[in-house]
């Protein structure tokens, strides 16, 4: 597989934020047309889905015809072959947070991630609801864009320092389960904050949060963009016991993650 190292990166982040802005516009213009349905795991797919995928697919395979795409939808239909190793691949969440999109809430997200050497690079968050997208590129800084009549005007976004005794801590809103919950325990004083889809880690890149646990397997693309966003706006992604999170594997699933606004965990 090539290798897309930060310059490499750097050179794509406008055509893949092009990318994520037309798989946005799909998701308005399939908003009427739900086709909902269940997948073989339980979980909800709809037409918005779909269509999301097959625009970033198609942009991806245009743009960097060389690197291969791993995307939620098609893995739903056919087993991807396990990455890990050397090189690069995206990363596709075309529709993250489809529970909320049901249920019309704006916490719902475009995620497009680079995975180089088993580690997010870069990412790439939509939330087409308010037309806002997050993007970073590890070791090169993080960035917000309002995306206006096709013009993105840029500001930089950064992590905050926290202590364990004044914690805003981000909750899934529809994944919520008793592992991760037990862990909150550790933290008495903390401020919870229910939230979708990936837009938890844009708000810890931001500096709007502090931690984001889930003690729960969850996929590769539900976080890898969100992670290289994170670490690259000053933030960590680890294992719940410090390790570096392992991508690739051939279930393509996260055991469980613990994401903080800082480069390690506050002390107690």
């Amino acid at each position: 597989m090539p290798t897309l190292d930060a310059t490499a990166c750097a050179d794509l982040i406008e055509a893949l934020t092009a990318v994520a802005a037309r798989a946005t516009e799909a998701i308005r213009q399939a908003a009427g047309n739900a086709g909902l349905r269940q997948k073989d795991d339980g979980s909800p797919v709809t037409a918005a889905d779909e269509a999301a995928e097959a625009v970033i697919r198609d942009g991806l395979s245009r743009l960097t015809p060389s690197v291969p795409i791993i995307s939620e939808e098609q893995a739903a239909r056919e087993k991807p072959h396990p990455v890990r190793g050397h090189g690069s691949y995206f990363l596709v969440d075309p529709l993250d947070g489809t529970r909320e999109f049901i249920s019309g809430r704006d916490e719902y997200t475009v995620n497009i991630a680079i995975v180089t050497d088993g580690r997010p690079v870069l990412g790439i968050i939509t939330a087409p609801a308010t037309g806002t997208v997050w993007r970073g590129i590890v070791g090169r800084g993080a960035e917000r864009l309002a995306l206006t009549d096709g013009k993105a005007s840029p500001v930089a976004i950064h992590t905050r320092r926290c202590s364990s005794e004044q914690l805003v801590v981000m909750v899934s809103r529809s994944h919520l389960e008793e592992r991760t919950k037990t862990y909150l325990e550790r933290f008495p004083r903390a401020k919870l904050l229910q939230c979708g889809s990936s837009l938890k880690f844009a708000r810890l890149a931001e500096g709007a949060a502090d931690l984001y646990a889930r003690l729960a397997p969850t996929h590769d693309w539900d976080i890898a963009a969100g992670h290289a966003i994170l670490v690259a706006a000053g933030g960590c992604v680890t294992a719940p016991d410090g390790s570096p999170i392992a991508y690739g594997g051939a279930d393509l699933l996260i055991p469980a993650f613990l994401a903080w606004g800082q480069s390690k965990e506050p002390k107690a």
